[in-house]
């Protein structure tokens, strides 16, 4: 079955994500969607299995088969995360439903390791950028900054915090280059030290509900051959 067909016949979740759900959008933004699709189980019979992601239709799409998703979504991956608490929501079949209702099953303090991780990967690139091309990608430092934010409040209340429109003019001042790196390296340091300290005092399980994902998992591929 061709990759993209897959896709649209098989999504259970497509949301809008990147600066237009994060309350950050300009004139300029473009629409970042992401989805999820769940290849019956039959594809997985065959030598050749079902991709566990495809790019496209479009060029601001990309989407994860069911499972890739949830393995990415246990680890805390924070691009995932935010697909699941999008406030932009386009598309969603009953089994789409049942992923959003089971999206606290996948958050652990693991994100602590894997938000902190993310952020630091960006600082190096853009100190890098700084050192070689006399200034950072200022819209990845902006996002740099959103993400430690989301994470802290992960951390601190359960659940990744995404749309940031009440921090919007600062972060858009990051974006335009107008806040000295200085000040956003201050900005970066106070927020990793609020992320540490955040993990002390945290509502989140040490570990995801694999069970219970599982489980899930297990009916939806059940679903599709009993279909």
């Amino acid at each position: 079955m061709n990759a993209h067909t897959l896709v649209r016949d098989h999504t259970v979740l497509s949301v809008v994500v990147g600066s237009r759900a994060f309350g950050l959008a300009t004139e300029s933004s473009d629409v970042d969607r992401r989805g999820v699709y769940a290849a019956p189980a039959p594809l997985f019979w065959r030598f050749d299995k079902p991709p566990t992601h495809v790019e496209g239709p479009g060029e601001e799409r990309f989407s994860w088969e069911l499972e890739r998703f949830c393995e990415l979504a246990m680890g805390a991956n924070p691009n995932v995360l935010e697909c699941l608490w999008s406030p932009l929501v386009e598309q969603v079949t009953p089994v789409g439903k049942e992923l959003l209702a089971l999206r606290e099953a996948f958050l652990s303090r693991h994100a602590h390791r894997t938000f902190l991780r993310y952020a630091q990967g960006q600082f190096r690139k853009l100190e890098g950028d700084l050192r070689n091309h006399g200034e950072p990608r200022w819209k990845h430092v902006m996002h740099m900054v959103r993400l430690l934010i989301s994470g802290r409040h992960l951390l601190e209340h359960g659940e990744p915090l995404v749309d940031v429109g009440d921090l919007r003019d600062r972060l858009l001042a990051v974006r335009r280059g107008e806040m000295p790196w200085d000040e956003i390296t201050a900005w970066r340091e106070s927020l990793t030290t609020e992320l540490d300290g955040a993990l002390a005092r945290s509502p989140l399980p040490a570990d995801p509900d694999r069970e219970r994902i599982e489980d899930f998992l297990y009916s939806v591929r059940r679903r599709s051959v009993d279909a």
